[in-house]
């Protein structure tokens, strides 16, 4: 088997295991608000950072040297978690995925300010081509738009935001940084919100809360283990296989059917993404190639990010 095929095989086996982490996540919303079960996702991904603050070597302390990016990062990888748990428990699973596939195209178009990326004349093409489908999806004026919607929305742009700022400041901020402020910043706000919305969880429900977080887990090793076996610009789309388990898991599960128009525009939002993927590999075309470095799916601060991961990884390879 070559190292591509192998590394495309582990990374589609890692996005079924977040498609099934996100079934659970709707099972549980139609019970409880997004917050109760954002704060118990976070709280039961606290031992594996623990873990990460034990390994880490690097000297110096937790402060970040960017502040101020590090707070935005934080504020928007908080929205992107609560908007997208809210999603998933209000729409059927495929359209949400479809809207949510759509940040690769905002990356690249906050890469433009961000990090001085230029973006010439196909990727722009690709870009609007894929915020059509977008418009595909959600039929403004043909279907009444909810917060839902809204929600997914915000999910994506605050995924796409999260990733731009640590594709800026992620050579000087430590990695353990970059997982352990969104955290906190969820255990402590949704922790403030949770007495107003709480209701008490039986034990199973629980018990699913923490098999989110072991999933979240394994899935972010194996995403892991897929950039180091395969390259990026293959690895990179198989993140687009959760639509194919959206829309199984949709029709057995929860009765719900991708209507012709959303699957139309998913085929829009997905072919943009891979050609941005595909043309960002090519040598010339990007300097900063931000989308195929943001390795992780949608962020939303619950459980440990691949990048920083992948990062810390090679910094103690290379000191081995």
């Amino acid at each position: 088997m070559g190292s591509n095929t192998k590394g495309a095989l582990i990374a589609l086996l890692a996005f079924a295991i977040f498609s099934t982490h996100d079934i659970i996540v709707k099972s549980l919303g139609a019970i409880y608000s997004p917050i109760q079960i954002v704060f118990f996702s976070v709280l039961f991904g606290f031992p594996w950072v623990t873990l990460m603050l034990i390994r880490d070597t690097s000297s110096g302390n937790l402060r970040p040297k960017h502040p101020w990016w590090m707070a935005l990062r934080t504020m928007a990888t908080m929205a992107t978690a609560i908007s997208a748990f809210y999603a998933f428990t209000v729409l059927p699973l495929a359209q949400v995925y479809a809207i949510l596939f759509a940040a690769p195209l905002l990356i690249t178009i906050l890469s433009i300010p961000i990090l001085g990326e230029r973006v010439r004349l196909r990727r722009w093409i690709a870009v609007l081509v894929g915020l059509g489908g977008v418009l595909v999806v959600l039929r403004p004026g043909a279907e009444p738009l909810t917060l839902g919607h809204l929600a997914a929305l915000i999910a994506a742009i605050g995924g796409a935001l999260a990733s731009i700022i640590v594709r800026k400041i992620g050579k000087d901020e430590r990695s353990v940084a970059l997982l352990i402020f969104p955290m906190m910043t969820n255990f402590v706000v949704m922790g403030a919100v949770l007495p107003f919305v709480y209701v008490p969880m039986e034990p199973m429900h629980m018990g699913g809360v923490a098999v989110m977080s072991i999933m979240a887990l394994i899935a972010s090793a194996l995403v892991i283990e897929a950039y180091k076996a395969g390259e990026a610009v293959i690895v990179a789309p198989m993140q687009y296989s959760q639509i194919i388990w959206a829309s199984l898991f949709g029709f057995t599960i929860f009765d719900e059917q991708m209507d012709a128009m959303t699957l139309l525009g998913a085929v829009i939002i997905i072919g943009s993404g891979i050609y941005i993927v595909l043309r960002e590999g090519r040598g010339n075309a990007s300097e900063n190639t931000p989308v195929l470095r943001t390795r992780t799916r949608t962020e939303t601060g619950t459980s440990l990010r691949i990048g920083p991961l992948i990062r810390a990884r090679r910094k103690r390879t290379m000191t081995e």
